[in-house]
């Protein structure tokens, strides 16, 4: 596999285990069915047990069942996961950054001791609702209210583009809470077979077609008032998971990457034409050397991360150059790879147009390319253009 600086020498034994038990899942269970099931839209649920019994969910939270793995262990997790499919990578993350880490970060005890063991072992399966179908790069204009009646809150409104949410068992919603003046952002966790509750599945995708992507609608949804998550308010809350989470694409899109990569180098030292191997033409090799450059160069960003996430430096905008960097290069990488395999390339027998048409979704959920970059405009300027 790419590793052209040999970052990887450097790892510690659990990091190298990790690494290696995702790349043996991945090849053995997931990777040959991979191309059907892009083809027909569905996801190996049947393995969402298996991946937890592994420690693929949250591992580097503390507690709970969770192994507290670092920082840099779980992002090889997600590029080992990621070089198979996105979305394989989307629901791990999604469980993890998204689900279990508001709950493990800013629930009670009660809400941790019921829901984060059974989701660590993959036996429940969360989803997180915060893009609305109005409301997607500017998630401060939320429409989802959630009102007091005495013991109880009552949700009202609708959330879109959601992973897991119609296979979930709880959705962590983030909502306005209309029982006080400010109207202030809370999050709510929401079990999805409440009265009230529909998680429509969102079919005729042409991108991350093997993840399982949804709607959450409440209509006067009734949950009781335990079911606040007690110590987060406001928009900190869902911009914090979304901080981890996006850490995990940065990672990701590199295994991608990488994966094109190495299919593509493979072809070209198989491929025969004009009586020797494609890979002795100087344009396929150029291909090749800028490909390689360049997914190096994301692996250094992405392993800086983990050094600024283990130590407590870590910024959200370092995340923001990470994964607008990353997801970007992944993108362009992946098309050079199709192009190197020709008519093959078009076809589920070869990854790169999969990972091609999965990092459209990649490079648009999560903060768009664009909002990332006037993120970092903003940091480096100190004015907001998007205000």
């Amino acid at each position: 596999m790419l590793d052209y600086v040999s970052l990887e020498s450097d790892l510690g034994d659990e990091e190298r285990m990790i690494r290696d038990t995702a790349r043996e899942f991945v090849d053995e269970k997931v990777r040959p069915d991979i191309g059907q099931h892009f083809e027909d839209g569905t996801f190996p649920t049947e393995l969402i047990p298996e991946m937890g019994e592994l420690g693929f969910y949250a591992p580097n939270l503390e507690g709970y069942g969770s192994p507290n793995v670092s920082e840099k262990a779980y992002g090889l997790l997600m590029q080992e996961l990621e070089a198979c499919d996105s979305g394989l990578r989307s629901m791990a993350s999604v469980q993890g950054a998204l689900v279990m880490y508001p709950i493990h970060a800013f629930g009670s005890e009660e809400q941790k001791e019921r829901w984060l063991p059974d989701m660590g072992m993959g036996e429940k399966v969360g989803c997180f609702g915060l893009t609305e179908p109005e409301h997607g790069s500017n998630p401060t204009a939320m429409e989802t209210s959630a009102e007091r009646d005495g013991d109880e809150y009552v949700l009202n409104g609708s959330k879109t583009w959601i992973t897991n949410s119609p296979i979930a068992d709880v959705a962590v919603v983030w909502a306005r809470d209309r029982s006080e003046d400010d109207d202030p952002v809370r999050g709510f966790l929401v079990e999805t077979d409440r009265d009230g509750v529909t998680t429509n599945k969102i079919t005729e995708k042409l991108s991350l077609r093997a993840s399982i992507t949804g709607e959450i609608s409440l209509q006067n949804a009734r949950i009781p008032r335990e079911n606040r998550l007690p110590h987060v308010e406001g928009m900190k809350g869902p911009l914090s998971c979304l901080t981890q989470a996006r850490y995990g694409i940065a990672w990701g899109a590199v295994g991608a990457a990488r994966d094109a990569f190495e299919t593509a180098r493979q072809y070209a030292l198989d491929r025969d034409q004009f009586g020797g191997p494609i890979a002795r033409f100087q344009l396929q090799q150029q291909k090749l050397a800028e490909m390689a450059t360049q997914i190096t160069l994301g692996q250094l960003l992405a392993h800086r991360l983990a050094d600024l996430k283990e130590r407590g430096d870590l910024r959200p905008q370092h995340v923001s150059m990470a994964k607008r960097n990353n997801v970007a290069m992944a993108r362009e990488q992946s098309k050079v790879a199709r192009e190197m395999l020709g008519g093959n390339g078009i076809t589920t027998d070869y990854s790169p147009m999969r990972h091609m048409a999965n990092l459209e979704t990649v490079y648009t959920y999560e903060g768009t390319h664009d909002i990332h970059t006037l993120i970092l405009g903003e940091d480096l300027t100190g004015i907001a253009a998007f205000e």
